[in-house]
């Protein structure tokens, strides 16, 4: 089961977010758009539109071919499109997507949005931020929370269309029963602290559709400057 929500915020008038949420073939994605005004929305739909069509497939490895192949084809339009006319600009997103084969999940990537699992109520992060201030971390040259981590915070060094070649990252992870995903935008962990998206992810009792609102509410009720969308995808059981 899952559930998927977006919102522009409370502070910006366009959503540059987009989803994904397409459970009979396990694929869930968020895009989140840059680039400036209506550039980083035309992004985030034309990524989230190819992928909506990916088709159904035999075996996993195939799905994984068609869903990387639809991105990088995503990637090569959108950088043309940038390097169009005498002005050269940035039309891309990032993107965050969730692949299942009923054993296994895959998790893939290019930018700051992340995917997170919940098991046995602890959250962990799966993916690794495509950002500076992430590289500043790993090379000890800022603390976390700093004023120069924070200003750095925004700056994506990985995104679909920010270049013309593209390296997505990826990371296996085997199901067990019980398991539940997010997949998310910078606009919800910005927001929401790691506690506070455990304790929401964490509610046995609700339903991935009262946990994804729950998440979108608690964000939009703080200052919410950014779009913010979410997917939250239950897996209650899974084959050998």
């Amino acid at each position: 089961m899952s559930c998927a929500r977006s919102e522009v915020g409370n502070v910006r008038k366009l959503n540059e977010d987009a989803f994904v949420d397409v459970s009979a073939r396990g694929l869930w994605a968020v895009a989140d758009g840059m680039g400036g005004h209506a550039a980083g929305d035309i992004a985030s739909r034309m990524l989230t539109d190819r992928l909506r069509d990916v088709g159904s497939h035999d075996t996993f490895s195939s799905f994984v071919n068609e869903v990387e192949d639809r991105v990088l084809d995503a990637n090569h339009r959108l950088y043309a499109m940038a390097m169009e006319g005498d002005t050269e600009r940035i039309i891309g997103c990032t993107l965050a997507g969730l692949l299942a084969n009923g054993s296994h999940v895959l998790s893939v990537w290019a930018g700051d949005s992340r995917v997170y699992r919940l098991r046995a109520g602890k959250l962990e992060q799966l993916t690794r931020d495509h950002s500076e201030v992430e590289e500043m971390l790993e090379r000890g040259e800022v603390q976390a929370g700093s004023p120069e981590a924070l200003a750095a915070q925004n700056i994506v060094t990985r995104a679909v269309g920010g270049s013309q070649d593209l390296f997505l990252d990826y990371a296996v992870d085997e199901l067990r029963s019980g398991d539940r995903y997010l997949v998310c935008s910078d606009g919800l962990y910005k927001e929401l602290s790691a506690a506070d998206l455990t304790e929401r992810l964490a509610d046995g009792k609700a339903s991935c559709v009262e946990v994804c609102n729950a998440l979108l509410d608690t964000a939009l009720g703080r200052e919410c400057a950014d779009n913010v969308t979410a997917i939250v995808v239950d897996f209650f059981e899974t084959k050998d």
